[in-house]
């Protein structure tokens, strides 16, 4: 067990490595980056894809990189709103890291990108351990999956700066307890901000864009206080003299659906 311990530290300890390097670059060049994290199925697509048609439309230069474990089917989608997209092929790894995003975006990311939006792959667990450089972090649920989704998955939640409900046009023919769903968010995270959405009729969007360019014009984001107890933690990881191992599983293949030219490789 404690070699199994260990090996995780070691992992954590090497991609919190990349993303504070990451971080950095994306802050030097003016990009922000956002973290969409939720479960299949949430609506985080669509949404993405009337976020990135949003920002086009106001004149904000957005790219978007999204994960799955197989198909380019979301990339394609996202490609219809006319922003840089890329498709990250994780070869059955559940999560991004900050290794594989760093990679992807060298020589590809657009140098006038403003917002870079992630798609983490659909997944409310283990995306929730692994810092991928972003100043966003934004945990989604529908209406469609429960009121109880912040409460079953505390640590994706908990370590969020905002909280997105999406197919709130749905909320009413599912019976969905919108207080009840509020009371769990503010249970394992309390004072996050929490944003109604619906990508069909477009409820939210601007107001959900309206956010994170406040985050990229520098505007102080929601800290959870799962974050400051991760802070120490991430401390206690560079503190370790232990060897750290390489497990950042590269990705099995990306493709590029970008509709502007590529930035300057950095």
């Amino acid at each position: 067990m404690c070699r199994t311990v260990d090996l995780h530290q070691a992992v954590l300890a090497k991609n919190d490595t990349n993303a504070v390097e990451l971080r950095r670059t994306l802050d030097d060049r003016g990009t922000t980056a956002v973290n969409l994290m939720s479960s299949p199925g949430s609506g985080k697509t669509a949404l993405l894809e009337a976020l990135l048609t949003r920002a086009a439309a106001g004149g904000t230069p957005a790219a978007a990189v999204t994960a799955d474990l197989a198909t380019e089917n979301d990339a394609t989608r996202l490609a219809r709103s006319g922003a840089p997209v890329r498709q990250i092929l994780t070869d059955g790894l559940c999560h991004l890291e900050a290794g594989m995003l760093r990679g992807e975006l060298e020589g590809w990311l657009p140098e006038e990108t403003r917002l870079l939006f992630v798609e983490n792959v659909g997944n409310l667990v283990c995306p929730a351990s692994y810092d991928l450089g972003e100043t966003v972090r934004i945990a989604l649920a529908s209406v469609t999956e429960g009121e109880d989704k912040p409460v079953k998955y505390p640590a994706a939640f908990g370590l969020a700066h905002l909280v997105v409900i999406t197919k709130t046009d749905l909320a009413e023919a599912v019976e969905f307890r919108r207080e009840d769903f509020l009371r769990g968010v503010q249970q394992v995270n309390p004072g996050v901000p929490v944003i109604e959405t619906s990508a069909r009729t477009g409820e939210g969007v601007d107001a959900l864009l309206a956010h994170v360019l406040r985050a990229a014009d520098g505007r102080e984001t929601h800290t959870p206080v799962l974050a400051r107890q991760h802070e120490k933690h991430l401390h206690h990881h560079h503190d370790d003299d232990a060897p750290v191992a390489d497990h950042t599983h590269a990705p099995a293949g990306a493709a590029d659906h970008s509709h502007a030219p590529a930035g300057t490789p950095r």
